[in-house]
């Protein structure tokens, strides 16, 4: 379907459909990247920030997948991504979410060098712990310009050094929006299904459901690794995430989640 044609038909289920379910129907009827193209505007658009989006987004996706992004965000609504995050965020926060952009992190080498790797440690705990204050900017560049397999080493050898991990450090050292995207960068690195899982459990647990949060990561995620995710979730929680779902959410919304999801009760 050309996306033009798609356009017209979002717009007539818009006036069908209401709330949660046509939320979610919506959200199906975008092309991939188009979709978190759109969610990343809708974090930016009106007053106020959705940073949690826009870091779950960009710590999270590949080089590859943050360019088809960027492009369908020019194409879709006229404007440069990297701009508007610059004019609608600030300070360090600003800087790591401009800096995983451009997407430095990616090596399908495997390669590690652990001299450097040792180097980068070294230079973190320095940053941090050594100091009075911290020096953000070296995280920042560590965290978003080392790829994964390079970090899994810094943090081993950071550990030895610290004497504690590096979530901790970051928690003790940084707060706020930074923290988390620094965070969601090293939980991104250690294991990205564990991630999304995590994502979609406390999007349900308590009181309360987070549906834009259970949506856009059930949808972005649907063609692309569920199953992992699915797995990852039942290994992390005791319970399967259709079970969940199914407690948590009700009527239409509940049967077109189920059928996304799949069977794994």
């Amino acid at each position: 379907m050309a996306w033009w044609k798609a356009w017209d038909l979002i717009e007539t289920l818009k006036s069908e459909l209401s709330g949660k379910f046509e939320r979610l129907i919506i959200a199906l009827m975008y092309p991939p990247y188009r979709y978190e193209a759109k969610e990343l505007y809708d974090a930016m658009k009106g007053i106020g920030t959705k940073e949690g989006v826009i870091i779950e987004i960009l710590a999270s996706r590949t080089k590859n997948q943050l360019q088809e992004i960027m492009k369908a965000y020019e194409e879709d609504y006229g404007s440069n991504l990297e701009e508007d995050i610059k004019a609608d965020t600030s300070g360090y926060l600003e800087r790591i979410l401009v800096c995983l952009l451009q997407g430095s992190r990616d090596d399908l080498s495997g390669y590690v060098d652990p001299g450097l790797a040792l180097q980068d440690a070294q230079d973190l705990y320095a940053a941090g712990e050594k100091i009075c204050g911290t020096d953000e900017m070296k995280f920042i560049t560590i965290l978003c310009t080392r790829s994964a397999t390079h970090l899994m080493r810094v943090f081993e050898e950071y550990e030895k050094i610290a004497n504690k991990s590096i979530e901790d450090s970051i928690k003790s050292e940084t707060h706020g929006s930074l923290e988390e995207a620094m965070l969601t960068v090293v939980k991104c690195t250690r294991n990205l299904h564990g991630y999304f899982a995590e994502r979609l459990y406390f999007a349900m647990k308590g009181a309360g459901t987070l549906d834009g949060t259970l949506i856009r990561n059930i949808v972005s995620r649907s063609e692309i690794d569920l199953n992992l995710i699915k797995n990852q979730f039942k290994k992390m929680y005791g319970k399967t995430l259709s079970s969940m779902i199914m407690e948590d959410t009700s009527g239409d919304y509940k049967n077109a989640l189920l059928n996304l999801v799949g069977s794994d009760l």
